[in-house]
């Protein structure tokens, strides 16, 4: 299957990075380094997590947005296609990897929920 070999490539040219691995999902393919998601295979695309850091890198090379179909509707996310050229350069390819990890790890996070804190009782006053 062409996909598989395509993931195995990617993977295969990702081998710096720690704890690399793709995981299926809705007919894609998540990319992981240990618990960090930075990146999508999808019909023999690679695709990595972009923000204000790094999307010059992808707009300047003309590479679009992941997108996927939702109720009729065309939506995107914020990941984008690495150019070709990238692909085929393992050090470069890390190093965008990189970059897109940093920005997996940024990502907002939940607060974590308020407690009440109980009011402890108070020593008896010694006379």
């Amino acid at each position: 299957m062409a996909d598989d070999s395509f993931k195995v490539f990617v993977l295969d040219q990702l081998t710096a990075l720690p704890e690399i691995r793709a995981r299926a999902m809705f007919g894609a393919h998540g990319l992981y380094a240990g618990e960090k998601f930075f990146g999508i295979l999808d019909e023999g695309r690679l695709f990595f997590k972009t923000g204000a850091a790094n999307l010059a890198d992808y707009t300047a090379r003309g590479m679009a947005p992941f997108t996927y179909e939702m109720k009729g509707k065309v939506m995107s996310m914020a990941y984008h296609e690495v150019p070709p050229e990238i692909l085929e350069q393992p050090h470069e390819l890390v190093i965008w990897a990189h970059k897109a990890l940093t920005l997996a790890d940024t990502k907002s996070k939940k607060p974590a929920p308020k407690t009440k804190q109980r009011a402890r009782p108070q020593p008896a006053n010694k006379l």
